[in-house]
């Protein structure tokens, strides 16, 4: 009896070892199988992120391979095939990721042969071990700029011409204090070159209200009848010194909602361009009439024409089909495009139909005034827009 003590404490150790074991080895199991979840490859809230992010924006991943990217990214064509484009843009991704140093680049991304390139600024950043891109359109802004330059070195150009002139005009004035009829004449040319100077400067802030104001905010009902015989009244006296003989056909009751000084410019630069324009002998024609829900104020000539290459060009700023000519009447090339301005502002276009040395067609479109309209014209101009709310899914669907 003595020996089966020891021998059951022996007995009940070896068993709860043996437990010990194998619950040890259970729990080494179990932790060995129980399945460690993959770490994704985008970072929580980053693909977030870029549905909200109004820039293009594309994460690199550590293979160059493109693991998201936003909407707009897709639509600039910066990814295709899962891959980033253009290859200059992939490069400088590949540095990135080497130095970790942020970099700005600027590219030029042409879709096609026929399509016109984009400019895009892009930033490349590092995003822990992947890289992010965000990328600007700054196509619109860099033709905005180039138009400016432009405008700004025309107008330069524009003021040299009458400013010299009137400067070797007084040098002249003054030398010739004792010849009467010599400063008179010199004092004529002066008066017209001053009145060039006045009408462009005149037209250059008129374009730049048109270009800072784009609609009019409190219009009122423009009667287009009496606006006609207005501008051929400016006109008449020029227009009988140069034997042309002026018509007009208006319908009658037309009245379209706006400006009616923006209006009057508007129809007078096209009536004074087609007199300018004629030859001596021939008819300047202003027509006016419904069409559809449009008032229509066409101005016909049979002046020089207009070349067919130059027909897309001459509601340019400062362009001219003949410059002789429109230097000889103190033409500043600036009454088409505000012509045009005015259009758009109210709503309507300016149109050009033109045959070389058989003459050329004007029509100024504007929206009409519904008689039967009850709505007052402030209503009608200024009704507001619909609003369409998308969420991000739904705008990059």
């Amino acid at each position: 009896m003595d020996n089966i003590g020891p021998l059951v404490t022996l007995l009940l150790g070896a068993v709860i070892g043996g437990l010990v074991v194998w619950w040890w080895r259970l729990r080494e199991h179990q932790r060995v199988t129980v399945p460690v979840p993959p770490e994704p490859a985008v970072p929580p809230g980053v693909a977030s992120l870029l549905t909200i992010l109004p820039s293009s924006a594309v994460l690199v991943g550590d293979d160059d391979s493109v693991l998201d990217a936003s909407a707009p990214a897709l639509a600039l064509g910066l990814v295709r095939n899962d891959r980033l484009m253009p290859p200059q843009l992939l490069e400088v991704v590949r540095s990135v990721r080497r130095d970790g140093r942020i970099r700005d680049l600027e590219l030029v991304l042409r879709r096609s042969r026929s399509a016109l390139s984009l400019q895009v600024t892009a930033r490349v950043a590092p995003l822990g071990r992947l890289v992010l891109v965000l990328a600007e359109d700054r196509t619109h802004e860099r033709r905005v700029e180039v138009i400016r330059r432009d405008f700004v070195a025309n107008v330069s150009h524009e003021l040299k011409t009458p400013v010299g002139a009137l400067t070797l005009l007084s040098e002249a004035v003054a030398e010739a204090a004792d010849d009467p009829a010599a400063v008179r004449r010199f004092a004529g040319r002066m008066h017209s070159e001053s009145g060039r100077l006045s009408r462009l400067v005149q037209q250059i802030i008129a374009l730049s209200r048109l270009q800072g104001d784009e609609l009019i905010h409190e219009p009122t009902s423009v009667d287009v009848g009496a606006l006609i015989d207005t501008s051929l009244d400016r006109v008449r006296t020029d227009a009988e010194s140069r034997g042309v003989t002026l018509v007009s056909r208006v319908d009658p009751g037309l009245t379209v909602p706006g400006n009616p000084d923006q209006i009057l410019v508007a129809v007078s630069n096209l009536v004074d361009n087609a007199v300018v324009y004629s030859p001596e002998g021939g008819r300047v024609a202003v027509m006016a009439g419904h069409a559809r829900d449009r008032v229509t104020i066409t101005v016909s000539d049979q002046g020089i024409g207009i070349p067919h290459d130059e027909l897309d060009r001459i509601f340019e700023r400062f362009y001219r089909v003949d410059p002789a000519r429109a230097r000889a009447t103190g033409g500043t090339g600036l009454g088409l495009s505000i012509t045009k301005h005015i259009a758009a502002s109210h709503g309507g276009e300016v149109t050009v139909w033109s045959v070389e040395n058989q003459g050329s067609s004007f029509t100024l479109s504007l929206p009409a005034i519904n008689p039967e309209d009850t709505e007052s014209l402030s209503d009608l101009w200024s009704a507001p827009m619909a609003v369409e709310v998308r969420t991000p899914e739904e705008a990059s669907s």
